[in-house]
Order: C-alpha cells, then sequence, then structure tokens
C-alpha cells in the first residue's frame, strides 16, 4: 500500500488510472469498532458513480465503494512469467491459435472470428488481438451476426493475469451481459523435465499422425469423427499418443521452440497409475527430437486433478483465459 512520510495511508489512485493494473486496500468491515481492511490487486477497469471495478489475474471482477478505499497505487505490469520460458502473450496466444485451428475464419480488424461447426469453444470463439477497427458495439454486432449464419453461439475468448491481456474488454462484455462460461489457465515450462519425467510405461506409447477410433473414443468429446479428425490432424507438427487399450491418451503438436500438450485424457479405471505423465513424456521426446525446448498447455480451473499434475511437471500459470458467450 502507499504509506506517506508521516505513516498514514493514502489513496494515489484517480478515474484517470483506468486501464492501468493497481492495489488497493478498502475497508471491508468494522468489527468492535475496528476495521478490517482487504486488499485488491488488478486492472482498475471502470470507476463511475463512486464505484470501482477491479479485474483480478483470475478474471474476477471486484465492486469497491469509493468511501471505503484507504489506500491505493498503480503497481508494475504484471510479469509474464515466474519460472521457466520466457513468451509474451500475444506470443503464447498465436502459438495456441495454430495448435487448435478452426475450419473457417474471417478477420475482422486484428479480430479472428473462428468457426468449426461447434466442436470445442476455441476453434468456435473470436480471438481478439487487437483492435477490431470499428467501435465495439458495431464489433460485437458483426460477431453475433457471424456466428447466428452459423447456427453457433458467439463467443469471445478474453485473457488476464499477464502483460498485454485483455482485462478491459472482458469488463466491457460484462457490462454489455456477455457472460463468462468457462475459465482455464495457460500454462508454461521447460520441456525437458516433461521428457525426462520417471513414467515407466512411456515406452509403451504409440505415437501416430492421425487419432484412430480408440484414441477419439478415449477423447469422447466427438459426435463427428470426420470432423474431429480434419480439426484434431491440423497444426504445425501434430502427434498423438495412446498406450494400448485406449487407457491414456494425448495429443502434441510441435511449433519452433513450443510443444504444445491437449486432450491428455486417462481411462478412469487406470487413474493414479502415473499414465498421464508416461504420455506427455512420450510425446515430450518426440517434441525435443524435433528442436522443442518450451512447453504450453490449457487446463479448466476446476480439474484440481490435472492442475495437481502440471505442478509435478513444473508447468507455472501465465495467463488464464476466458470464454464470454453472447446474452441470449
Amino acid at each position: 500500500m502507499e504509506i506517506t512520510a508521516g505513516g498514514l495511508l493514502e489513496v494515489r489512485i484517480t478515474p484517470a488510472d483506468v486501464g492501468k493494473r493497481v492495489s488497493v486496500r478498502r475497508v471491508e468491515a468494522v468489527v468492535s469498532g475496528s476495521p478490517e481492511f482487504t486488499d485488491t490487486v488488478g486492472v482498475l477497469t471502470s470507476w463511475d458513480q463512486g464505484v470501482l471495478l477491479i479485474t483480478k489475474k483470475d478474471g474476477q471482477s471486484v465492486r469497491i465503494s469509493e468511501p471505503s478505499l484507504v489506500a491505493g497505487k498503480i503497481v508494475p505490469a504484471a510479469p509474464a512469467r515466474r519460472r521457466g520460458p520466457a513468451a509474451s502473450f500475444e506470443e503464447l496466444s498465436r502459438v495456441a491459435a495454430r495448435a487448435w485451428q478452426p475450419l473457417e475464419s474471417e478477420p475482422l480488424g486484428d479480430w479472428t472470428l473462428r468457426a468449426a461447426a461447434g466442436f470445442t469453444r476455441r476453434a468456435n470463439s473470436v480471438l481478439p488481438l487487437g483492435d477490431p477497427g470499428i467501435p465495439l458495439d458495431d464489433a460485437l454486432a458483426r460477431v453475433t451476426s457471424w456466428y447466428a449464419r452459423r447456427s453457433l453461439p458467439a463467443y469471445v475468448q478474453v485473457a488476464t493475469g499477464a502483460a498485454g491481456t485483455q482485462e478491459m474488454l472482458g469488463a466491457e462484455l460484462e457490462r454489455r451481459g456477455w457472460v463468462n462460461e468457462v475459465s482455464a489457465e495457460v500454462r508454461i515450462g521447460a520441456l525437458a523435465p516433461v521428457g525426462d519425467a520417471d513414467a515407466p510405461a512411456a515406452e509403451a506409447v504409440r505415437l501416430t499422425r492421425v487419432p484412430d477410433e480408440e484414441w477419439l473414443g478415449r477423447y469422447g468429446k466427438v459426435s463427428d469423427p470426420d470432423l474431429a479428425r480434419r480439426m484434431l490432424v491440423e497444426g504445425p507438427s501434430v502427434w498423438f499418443a495412446a498406450l494400448p487399450g485406449g487407457r491414456a491418451i494425448g495429443r502434441c503438436v510441435v511449433d519452433g521452440r513450443w510443444a504444445g500438450f491437449a486432450a491428455v485424457t486417462v481411462d478412469p479405471a487406470h487413474r493414479r497409475e502415473g499414465l498421464a505423465t508416461a504420455v506427455m513424456a512420450a510425446l515430450a521426446r518426440r517434441a525435443l527430437e524435433e528442436g522443442a525446448s518450451a512447453a504450453w498447455l490449457q487446463v479448466e480451473t476446476d480439474n484440481p486433478g490435472a492442475l495437481t499434475l502440471y505442478d509435478g511437471l513444473g508447468f507455472a500459470r501465465h495467463h488464464t483465459y476466458h470464454h464470454y458467450r453472447a446474452a441470449s
């Protein structure tokens, strides 16, 4: 918090600081005559009619009444990483987009509208890396119309929690009634430790360029196998991993220095046997052979088992992304 030379807390932010990352302290309650304080760090996304809106790195919006403020200051932009390879938000976003490509896309200024007959939100959402080139309300009208013509709901993918992310856009969508349906962490780490993981079953992993019926069956999110194959094989260098009997599967896309892991799925009857680690180790070894050195993946924030696995393999959160759906 900002403390003056006299030892008093001081509010050193104003409505002119909207869009900047701030740290604030507010009075949460008064108990037995003594105030209890709460600290919040995030992007100041609005300051209207005596109410501040701060978006935290996980995308949560916090409303704070101006009279409750006791201290506040601008703080440096959130670091892009805590450990592992260095990466900017835009670099990772473009790498991730190449690893999960739609069937069709259309530019709208610096935004990309993506559609794939409804197969996954990632491939059926707007990637807004920059300015749409027209006023936001006009852009959103174009977006909803574009998806409606394809009988799809309109989604916009918004990131929070790192330098250059899109807290302001998320706040504007919320003001217009768009709903955050799901959030996922983008994590990064060094690739070599994944390949070196102690995973004896990795020797039994089979790697292919195209997913077979058994792989798709374990993936379990496929209503149209032909569509799924067409989508899943697209990318710079795509590999599919499977253990015999469909006990565990995974997908990896090698793109320059990056290896992106996805669809790591284990048969519930074989969980806690190290099979997810084995699949990732086999894929990592192949990616290392192709010259990759860094790894990334996406994991939904309500998947504690996967989060624990990735913690153990050295992956750290880089940023969080959210899929906002247009109000119906």
